[in-house]
């Protein structure tokens, strides 16, 4: 007996130490960043590479694919070919989304365009409130990437790659460079929908994929509870739901002893996380202290899950330290009706998000937040009907503040717009050029998974410094 129990006690001790050393080395192997990002909260990349211009992105992302040629890329020439058939030299042999065997037809630009600003940007008339902040935007008429469908599109704009799984763009962000914010997550997400067909937004992508999943992406609901569980039960108090953290915190570091496993360093850290939001957050959606004349100019009394309420959301999440927010309003997929649709969906994120480039100029906190405005692809000029399909090859976008020159533009497709022709600009550059604003060379920002070191940009990928302040 007295033998059987000792038996026991050496296989457990063992036991146990084994799969302690053995996970805690084989962690080491491969990933030597592991247990690294899992206890610096300033993040890997630490110094920076180079001085930074922003510290922060907020990612406006319009779902659903709007149409270049009824906002940012007007085509004269487009106009003078409506209704004509489109020609073959610029379709033959090319992966298109219509329909085949039926006639492909030149669609004139649906809305007027106008100059805005001092800088003169050409803009579409639709987008009025954006138009009074053109000399701070720069706009990108020549933006290519390289899918076709929808979910694997947002894929490849949020990742980086075609392949589901892989970290998202806020959650490199996180990896490289922590978060500022002490009580909330560093990177959020906020969606709103309306004005078109609203396509699904998989929650995957703002994952975390193969980086520890504390780096992942948290999404607040903008209307109601923002998050699930943040109010306490009835009869539940501060100090002992902090008694109850505490205590399977405990235990949870206790198990890291003998795992040293970034996803139990996570569990701790999110325990602690939700417990402290469940101050900030209510706090975070009070909207009592903002000025009448700030919910004025965003045009909406706040918390109504309205694309401008998320906007005003997202300057209150980066005055309090979060790093990357992602805004997605679900409403920009016209196949029927582009131009009414177009007007519709753009009367919905127009004076939202002028309002947050002025808020967050007038805080003087432009200068160092990175404010990007894109789709996962643009539309084709050619149709079938009153709408437009989904286009790859060419199409708009803009950035501005954190180090973006504004009033410009750069890049520019074709007189049709079809292929982008001038300094194209692709997703890969994209995401370069916002890590370097951030101050991170986004060849050295890279996580070994499976032997493999990955990074945002794949094996893409450069800087694009002509647009840069």
């Amino acid at each position: 007996m007295v033998h059987d129990f000792w038996q026991m006690k050496r296989r457990t001790f063992l036991g146990s130490t084994a799969a302690g050393m053995g996970a805690a080395a084989l962690g080491t192997l491969l990933n030597p960043h592991s247990a690294h990002a899992a206890s610096e909260s300033s993040g890997v990349v630490n110094p920076l590479h180079f001085p930074a211009k922003a510290k922060r992105v907020i990612f406006l992302v319009m779902a659903g694919g709007p149409s270049h040629l009824e906002t940012f890329d007007y085509k004269p020439k487009l106009a003078e070919l409506d209704g004509q058939p489109m020609p073959e030299s610029f379709t033959a042999g090319q992966p298109i989304a219509q329909l085949q065997g039926r006639e492909l037809k030149c669609l004139a630009p649906q809305h007027e365009f106008a100059k805005y600003g001092e800088s003169g940007q050409q803009l579409s008339t639709v987008f009025p409130h954006i138009g009074s902040v053109a000399d701070d935007l720069c706009v990108i008429r020549s933006l290519k990437t390289e899918q076709i469908n929808h979910d694997p599109a947002h894929t490849f704009m949020n990742t980086g790659s075609q392949i589901s799984g892989r970290p998202s763009m806020g959650a490199w962000l996180q990896y490289g460079l922590g978060s500022e914010a002490d009580n909330l997550p560093g990177f959020v997400v906020l969606t709103s929908v309306g004005g078109g067909q609203n396509q699904p937004i998989a929650a995957r992508q703002w994952h975390s994929g193969f980086l520890p999943s504390r780096f992942q992406g948290v999404q607040f609901h903008s209307k109601g509870d923002p998050v699930l569980y943040v109010n306490r039960p009835a009869g539940v108090t501060a100090e002992g739901q902090e008694r109850v953290v505490d205590a399977v915190n405990q235990l949870n570091r206790l198990r890291n002893t003998a795992l040293e496993s970034p996803e139990v360093a996570t569990r701790i850290a999110q325990y602690e996380m939700a417990f402290k939001m469940q101050t900030s957050v209510p706090e975070l959606m009070d909207l009592s202290g903002e000025p009448q004349h700030i919910l004025d100019m965003y045009g909406t009394p706040g918390a109504d899950g309205s694309f401008a309420s998320n906007c005003l959301l997202a300057r209150r999440l980066v005055e309090r330290g979060v790093r990357f927010v992602q805004l997605y309003h679900r409403g920009w997929d016209h196949h029927g009706g582009v131009k009414n649709g177009v007007a519709t969906t753009a009367k919905l994120v127009d004076q939202g998000t002028a309002a947050l480039i002025k808020d967050l100029k007038q805080r003087d906190m432009l200068k160092d937040t990175l404010i990007v405005y894109a789709g996962e692809f643009g539309r084709t000029p050619m149709a079938q009907g009153s709408g437009r399909d989904h286009h790859i090859k060419g199409f708009s976008m803009f950035m501005c503040g954190g180090g973006i020159r504004g009033g410009m533009s750069y890049g520019n497709t074709d007189e049709l717009g079809y292929n982008a022709v001038e300094n194209v600009f692709h997703v890969h550059d994209l995401h370069a050029t916002m890590l370097h604003v951030l101050g991170i060379d986004h060849l050295r920002l890279t996580y070994r998974f499976q032997g493999r070191d990955y990074r945002l940009t794949d094996i893409a990928g450069n800087v694009v410094h002509d647009i840069l302040a």
